[in-house]
């Protein structure tokens, strides 16, 4: 295992080297260098291959090795900010507090909680600890310590990559992740509205900037990944010096990307295992997991699900953040308020109800949180929070004659989408009530 180990590592090191040699090569980038629509493709592939084959050929090794790059990099990184202690740039408020800013629609509450996502709370892993992780695992003795410590890892990573993007000037921030269809496609039009706002850039700034990162251009690469992936490269830059920041940065999205495949691979195989066992209830062998036909079914649908959103983020305009994301976050704590009621309901049925608020407290903050975010965007007025008023605000537009021609058909596929993220939120509320009124329902018959 140590062996296996240490050369698996070697080789991931070797890896990261010779993309940088690739890079540097004329020949070779041309190979690696695609557009988003053929990277979402291989994105896509990937899922399918990682539900597909056994977990020990594909899935395990590779979280495995990535778990180094995870640990080692957020160990770098927490060591470099106590150390430098960088400052904080970003005001602590903005005039964006009232859900008016470029990026994000929506006020503070509740869609401060529903963006952090993974950061506050996660049922995507409450999802994977009850399917991935116990095959993983050689004791049930490690259950607390990588159940509980993911958490606490995921909250830890969550608070430096909010002091890795802060730490930008908030007019480099605000360059980087203000989508075009806000603040336009030119230069220099991004740059006088960002200046409107009351924060200072500069065009100059922004192309040393890029070409520091090894980047044609950083405005409107919405996502997040990459000002965080800026904000950490800075942060090694003074750490072990500003030579290697297209290094750093490159490596930072690297180590974000890593976080991704994690989520759809695992994701993809939970959910494969999910509908097997639903279907399977209908048609037996279906329900077999080592039954091949079934394994290519089940996993084509699950990735047909998700990628499909990814697809749409991808021609979307406002850089698909702006939709995904919130349905994203919402999905996760709903998800993760289901943990919740679940294990509400044991600790009643269990005859442990003195411990149960334990797992009751966060579940009724879970649920105001959620029910208040799913209902503002589904119903919200705002186009810029409501999906079913945003679609509104495109049918409009397209009746108007103000789409353009080219864009027309994309505008109909963005409407379709609108309405489409508006049914889904509807429905995992449905999911989420049923469960909580069910385990209230059940915990009601315990007592009685």
């Amino acid at each position: 295992m140590l062996e296996a180990s240490l050369i698996g590592f070697g080789l991931l090191l070797l890896a990261v080297f010779a993309g940088g040699m690739i890079d540097h090569s004329q020949t070779l980038r041309t190979y690696f260098d695609h557009d988003s629509l053929t990277l979402a493709w291989v994105v896509i592939f990937y899922g399918f291959a990682a539900a597909v084959l056994p977990v020990w050929l594909l899935l395990a090794p590779r979280d495995y090795l990535s778990t180094f790059v995870k640990l080692g990099t957020v160990i770098v990184l927490a060591v470099a900010i106590m150390t430098l202690q960088p400052e904080i740039k970003m005001p602590a408020l903005t005039q964006f507090t009232n859900g008016t800013g470029p990026i994000f629609g929506g006020s503070v509450f509740p869609f401060v909680f529903i963006t952090i996502a993974c950061g506050s709370i996660s049922g995507f892993h409450s999802l994977i600890a009850s399917g991935t992780t116990p095959k993983l695992l050689d004791n049930e003795k490690y259950i607390p310590m990588i159940g509980y410590g993911a958490m606490l890892l995921e909250s830890f990573v969550a608070i430096m990559a909010l002091i890795a993007a802060t730490v930008l000037e908030p007019g480099v921030f605000f360059a980087i992740n203000s989508p075009i269809g806000v603040v336009g496609a030119e230069a220099a039009g991004a740059i006088q509205k960002i200046n409107a706002w009351g924060f200072k850039v500069t065009a100059e700034e922004m192309e040393l900037l890029a070409k520091n990162m090894g980047e044609t251009s950083l405005f409107a690469r919405t996502g997040g990944a990459p000002s965080l992936a800026v904000g950490m490269a800075n942060i090694f830059g003074k750490a072990f010096g500003t030579n290697l920041l297209a290094m750093w940065y490159h490596f930072a999205i690297m180590f974000e990307a890593i976080f991704i495949l994690t989520t759809l691979d695992a994701g993809t195989r939970v959910g494969r295992f999910m509908l097997q066992d639903m279907i399977g209830n209908i048609y037996p062998k279906f329900g077999q997991t080592s039954w091949m036909p079934s394994i290519i079914l089940s996993s084509a649908i699950v990735v047909s699900c998700w990628g499909y959103f990814l697809y749409i983020g991808v021609i979307d305009p406002n850089g698909g953040v702006n939709i995904l994301w919130p349905l994203f976050g919402i999905a996760n704590q709903m998800l993760a308020a289901i943990a919740l009621s679940v294990g509400t309901g044991i600790l009643i049925k269990s005859n442990k109800l003195k411990y149960a608020w334990v797992t009751g407290l966060p579940l009724i903050w879970l649920i105001i949180v959620t029910t208040t975010a799913a209902y503002q965007k589904i119903f919200s007025q705002d186009i810029r929070v409501g999906f079913i008023a945003a679609a509104r605000d495109l049918t409009e537009k397209i009746n108007a004659g103000l789409i353009e021609d080219s864009k027309i058909s994309i505008t109909y596929q963005l409407i379709f989408n609108q309405k489409l993220d508006a049914f889904i939120t509807l429905f995992l509320l449905i999911i989420l009530w049923t469960v909580v009124v069910d385990m209230l329902r059940i915990s009601f018959f315990k007592k009685n």
